[in-house]
């Protein structure tokens, strides 16, 4: 393992780190607040960066074992890090639901411990909602796109960072490929601040919740999230970004390159409107007795939809009063997630595609074991090993939402608030049912499970795997 290496790529996320810490600075000079405790932490941060970057590397290649290590690493030294404004300030004292908070922050979770969020300095809100935006498209991505690293290290760290199950180039080069994608993220992002201040959003709040919706995060500078608000102008444009974030972003690269034929048939894209709109439909019927008029119902459950499968997690209403069928299509939708290569989380719809195609599969070679029935997605053979991952992804991902579930009822409390914990940790979603449902928080949980919690976080972000090979002892070996 190359060592040094990872330290420099640790070194370059603490002067990122560092430096997000310099908008939110002068946000609380602008409103007149104490800017002590994240001016600490931006210290904090350069000098961890400066020290690591005094290993300088023998050799500058990176491979896979080292990409994985390097980000799972740089997640959990950035959310120790950004832990420490909500620390030192005493917005939140105890460290383990710092870290909870932030570590919910960078993987785009949403979910909180803070009981009212309106109490806390609007500087700090907007660190909070930075962790969400710069974790959306990830860090390292970021990193990627602004200084100069060989393609062949930049692909082993996206393939670790980038969420979905295959990774292939849109452009010959990578750095070009994170600039393009950082541009059409902050360009969206930029146009939903403009859309949200022309609804008389005020333009503090208009700036976090574009931010919080660029990432599908969900922290909200309100208690009662986007409902604050009560407008359904609001309400409709943040529930269409919210499923523009969490589409596939190589449609956008196809769509700029005028390959449009390619972008609107792309199976996942067309698979994941599909359920949005099947989900939309039947739960608007379903909430239809409790609204009165179903263009009502229409409303509330085209946002829930939107926010649950894209993993944001804002929410209008308290979905967690809708009826059993409703909250069933709901708890689904945050393990099926998004689409691959986009800012949301869960399962993915692409690895859904090929675990269903892959069942087909099966029970068709059973039924004639010599024919040969190829997986195929948006017309190309998918390969076996990659199916065969998808199917593993899956395993592992259920294993550790229940592992996570039995953790939190060591708590006391019931199945569901248990189990959708764990799935709203694991699929970055945010609020869950019961007593982690979206009128309450997570801040009835033990120290343990909010640790077990953070990092059941960390492996839905970055997708089980990088996480894993931390703790397996031949990862640490000089060479495999």
């Amino acid at each position: 393992m190359n060592h040094r290496i990872i330290a420099q790529v640790l070194s370059r996320v603490m002067f990122l780190q560092a430096a997000l810490m310099l908008p939110c600075i002068l946000v609380a000079f602008h409103y007149r607040e104490s800017a002590f405790a994240l001016a600490i932490s931006l210290l904090v941060a350069l000098a961890f960066g400066a020290f690591l970057s005094l290993f300088k590397p023998k050799r500058t290649d990176l491979y896979a074992r080292d990409g994985f290590v390097s980000v799972s690493l740089s997640w959990i030294l950035m959310s120790v890090v950004g832990a420490l404004p909500f620390v030192i300030s005493g917005a939140i004292p105890s460290f383990f639901d710092a870290f909870f908070e932030t570590v919910s922050g960078f993987t785009t979770t949403g979910s909180s411990i803070i009981p009212n969020v309106e109490h806390i300095d609007k500087s700090l809100l907007l660190w909070r909602s930075t962790t969400q935006w710069i974790g959306g498209m990830g860090v390292l991505v970021f990193i990627m796109a602004v200084l100069p690293l060989s393609d062949h290290c930049s692909i082993h760290l996206m393939r670790a960072e980038v969420p979905g199950p295959v990774f292939g180039k849109v452009v010959p080069k990578m750095r070009t490929q994170s600039a393009i994608s950082y541009l059409i993220y902050i360009g969206l992002t930029v146009l939903l601040i403009i859309m949200l201040v022309l609804g008389k959003m005020p333009f503090f709040d208009a700036v976090n919740h574009a931010l919080t919706t660029a990432s599908t995060g969900g922290y909200s500078t309100k208690a009662l999230s986007v409902g604050h608000f009560n407008s359904a102008y609001i309400e409709i444009v943040i529930g269409v970004f919210m499923l523009l974030f969490g589409a596939n972003f190589s449609i956008y690269f196809l769509m700029l390159m005028r390959k449009f034929k390619a972008a609107f048939t792309n199976t996942e894209v067309l698979t994941y409107i599909g359920l949005a709109g099947f989900a939309w439909i039947t739960i608007a019927i379903n909430i239809q007795r409790l609204y009165g008029d179903f263009a009502t119902s229409l409303r509330h459950s085209f946002f829930q939809v939107s926010s649950l499968m894209t993993s944001t997690g804002f929410s209008s209403v308290n979905f967690d009063v809708w009826p059993a069928y409703s909250k069933w299509m709901l708890i689904i939708l945050m393990f099926i997630g998004a689409c691959s290569s986009s800012t949301g989380g869960g399962i993915k719809v692409s690895r859904m595609i090929m675990i269903v195609k892959g069942i087909r599969q099966e029970i068709l070679k059973m039924l004639n074991p010599r024919s040969t029935v190829p997986v195929r997605v948006n017309g190309y053979t998918i390969d076996k090993q990659t199916v065969h991952s998808a199917f593993v992804f899956f395993a592992i991902y259920l294993i550790v939402t229940f592992v996570a579930a039995t953790f939190v009822t060591i708590d006391g409390f019931d199945a569901e608030t248990s189990l959708s914990a764990a799935v709203a940790c694991i699929s970055n979603i945010g609020p869950g049912l019961g007593a982690v449902g979206p009128a309450v928080n997570f801040s009835g949980l033990s120290d343990l499970s909010k640790l077990i919690l953070s990092f059941t976080m960390l492996i839905g972000r970055l997708e089980i795997f990088p996480v894993f090979i931390l703790f397996l002892p031949r990862t640490w070996r000089k060479s495999l």
